[in-house]
């Protein structure tokens, strides 16, 4: 007898299958992000203002040089030019940012505070840099600074450079209380001139806000998106700056400064006042470097010839 085997072609199409082996496609774990939270504080102890508190996570760290500050000679002359504030000694911290730099995903977090009759200088140990981030991932960077009656607070980071594919979301607040005393400097630098590198992609987005009393008193934000080397080559943009400042004075003496600050600028800066106590400058620059050769006469002269060690390096 003769066995009939049946042919692919006598098996009905409803019963023809081919098992395929699969692999199931398992979530690729996130790549690990920068995260770092960091508030500090201070009281008045006599003559000199020390510190009150110290919170730090993370990327985020504190360092308080063992400097003296601004002397008591500069105190007293502080005093007699109406800044409102005379105490021999200022405390001053440097932050910094042990992750190298921040790229999409990191989340940074600063906060400070002066007490009353109380100076808190804050620098940076150095440029903060914003590395190329991946797709649709954003850095962000917030800072939450208050002042209260008779205090001052010099917020006075180093540079921070953008590189090319960066993207960064950065925030800052401030709150003052009437009768506090403020200077800060924001300087930024669109990418690493010695290097050629030109910014034809990045997402910048930076806002800052000042109050008074709760009131609004400064209020400036800036996005940069795409190809941000073509738009600073218009002339009335930025006349192909690589770099930029905000200054921002809060004090009783603003308006004293004003004409002799005006004469140390360039073209390219301009200063003016927003309320009698309130003085504001911008400035554009070639580059980094005479972007800090204008600044940092400027800021001696509304910090009492003083500035972080972290800026004469």
């Amino acid at each position: 007898m003769q066995r009939h085997l049946a042919q692919p072609e006598d098996i009905p199409i409803t019963q023809q299958f081919s098992i395929i082996a699969t692999r199931p496609v398992l979530p690729q774990p996130p790549q690990p992000r920068a995260r770092g939270r960091l508030h500090v504080s201070t009281k008045r102890a006599g003559q000199r203002s020390v510190l009150d508190a110290l919170h730090q996570s993370g990327s985020a760290k504190c360092l308080f040089p063992r400097s003296p500050g601004r002397s008591a000679d500069s105190a007293a002359h502080d005093s007699a030019a109406h800044t409102g504030v005379a105490y021999a000694g200022a405390l001053e911290a440097v932050f910094l940012n042990t992750a190298g730099g921040i790229t999409g995903g990191d989340q940074f977090s600063f906060s400070a505070q002066a007490a009353a009759h109380t100076q808190l200088t804050i620098t940076t140990q150095a440029c903060e840099r914003a590395y190329r981030a991946q797709p649709d991932e954003t850095g962000e960077i917030r800072t939450d600074l208050r002042v209260a009656a008779g205090g001052r607070l010099n917020w006075l980071p180093q540079e921070t450079i953008l590189f090319q594919g960066c993207a960064v979301d950065r925030r800052l607040d401030v709150d003052l209380e009437a009768g506090a005393e403020f200077l800060m400097v924001e300087p930024l630098v669109f990418g690493r001139t010695a290097m050629g590198e030109i910014l034809t992609q990045i997402d910048f987005r930076d806002r800052i806000e000042i109050r008074r009393r709760g009131l609004p008193l400064v209020l400036d934000a800036m996005q940069l998106s795409g190809n941000v080397a073509d738009h600073l080559q218009k002339p009335f943009i930025a006349g192909g700056a690589g770099a930029m400042a905000l200054v921002v004075y809060v004090a009783p003496d603003a308006a004293a400064h004003l004409d002799s600050i005006r004469r140390q600028l360039p073209e390219t800066g301009g200063a003016s006042l927003l309320q009698e106590d309130v003085l504001i400058l911008r400035l554009l620059a070639p580059d980094s470097f005479l972007l800090r050769q204008t600044l940092m006469p400027v800021l001696k002269r509304l910090n009492g010839a003083f500035l972080p060690r972290c800026w004469m390096t």
